[in-house]
Formats: C-alpha cells, sequence, structure tokens
C-alpha cells in the first residue's frame, strides 16, 4: 500500500493533516499576487509563529511560492515547485519569526518590482484565509467575492463616486471597508460586490481625479 504523503493535501484529493499550512498556503499566495497584479520579479515571504516552526514539513513555503506564480491549489507542480521552470524566472527568499502578536499562521509577502507591495495574511484553518493589511492599511479580503481596491486621497464624495460607477452595472456591494493614515491623507477602499464589473467602470474608477491605485481582485476558485 501507497503511504500517503503529507503533501499530499494539495492534489486533487486534498487530504492531510493540515490544510491551513499547505491548501490555506496556496490559495494565501494567490490572493496576494491578485492583489498585486502580476507576478513579481522578487518577493520575500516572512513566515510566523507556526508557519516558521513547522511549515517546512507541510509544504508551506511550496504552497506559497506556488500561488505567487498562480498555481490552483489542485496543481501537481506545486510538490516540485522548487525546481520546475516556472520558478525560476524569479527571486525569492524566506525569512522566520516568532510573534505572538500575529496569528499562529500567518505571512507578511514583500513584493518588490516596479511597485513595492506589503501584504499581511493568514491562513484561518479548513484552506480559508484573510487578508488583513495592504501596506500598513487594514483590510479584511477573503477571496470569497470579487474585489476592487483602491488607493486614494481622503477627501469627501470619493465613496460615493465608486459606489455610483459600480451600480451603473446594477451590482450590489457585499461590503465596502475604509482604512486612512489621517484625515486628507492617503486611504484605502475594499469594495467586495456580488457580481463582476466591466472592464470600462474599472478604467473609469482609475480615471477619478486623486485616486492613485485600483486593483480588481478576482474570486478565488471554492
Amino acid at each position: 500500500m501507497k503511504q500517503t504523503s503529507i503533501l499530499d493535501i494539495i492534489s486533487p484529493i486534498m487530504i492531510g493533516p493540515s490544510s491551513s499550512h499547505t491548501a490555506g498556503a496556496v490559495r494565501l499566495g494567490l490572493l496576494a499576487k491578485n492583489i498585486y497584479g502580476k507576478i513579481p520579479q522578487k518577493i520575500t515571504f516572512k513566515l510566523y509563529n507556526s508557519y516558521a516552526l513547522t511549515g517546512k514539513g507541510h509544504g508551506t513555503e511550496k504552497g506559497l511560492l506556488a500561488g505567487v506564480l498562480g498555481l490552483a491549489v489542485d496543481d501537481r507542480r506545486i510538490k516540485n515547485i522548487f525546481s520546475d521552470d516556472i520558478a525560476k524566472n524569479i527571486e525569492y527568499k524566506f525569512e522566520y519569526q516568532e510573534n505572538f502578536k500575529k496569528h499562529p499562521n500567518s505571512v507578511d509577502f514583500i513584493f518588490e518590482d516596479d511597485k513595492t507591495m506589503k501584504i499581511y495574511g493568514e491562513s484561518v484553518g479548513a484552506g480559508e484565509v484573510c487578508i488583513k493589511e495592504i501596506n500598513g492599511f487594514s483590510v479584511k479580503l477573503t477571496g470569497k467575492y470579487n474585489t476592487l481596491m483602491i488607493v486614494y486621497k481622503d477627501i469627501p464624495g470619493m465613496i460615493s463616486q465608486v459606489s455610483g460607477l459600480i451600480q451603473t452595472q446594477n451590482i450590489n456591494i457585499a461590503s465596502l471597508h475604509c482604512d486612512r493614515y489621517a484625515k486628507g491623507e492617503e486611504a484605502t477602499m475594499c469594495i467586495s460586490i456580488d457580481g463582476d464589473l466591466e472592464n470600462d467602470v474599472i478604467e473609469a474608477v482609475k480615471a477619478i481625479d486623486k485616486v492613485y491605485f485600483v486593483s480588481y481582485i478576482k474570486k478565488l476558485e471554492e
């Protein structure tokens, strides 16, 4: 009888002792890549607590890298991702830290390319994940909804401008989360929706005065 590997959790059957360390890691990486908008040239993964201490044996590092490279959780290339051709054009490294103010299964993604972005996420169990912070801003992205993320100058009327454009497609807003450094300074807006935005709406949001960055984040496959 073939012995089951703990890495079999990332096979299509998805069996194994820790979905949070393996399948969750892939989903975190994929969601972080979708937020950044592309596969970066350089990335640092900073693993915390249980991810740092036991992640290597559970395939966490492989999962995180595979997700950032755009692989789905059932892709068989994950098991050999470090030697796969898909990983040869990206510079990556892993760092490890104990910080008990952070979730046991958590990671910072530090993207470095034409833009630098730091994304903090947690694997909360049963393959479920949550992105909690982007460049110091508080967010809540689970990958369950298509989400429009905007970085902009905190001025009156910005929320109504963006929501008005979404309403032109008769799409319902499932949730809206805003954060800012200070009044009148840089702010973020994350709008999760029930439908799918047309590209012309996304381009119209980008064209709003004082909008600095827009990312349309597709929901993860179940």
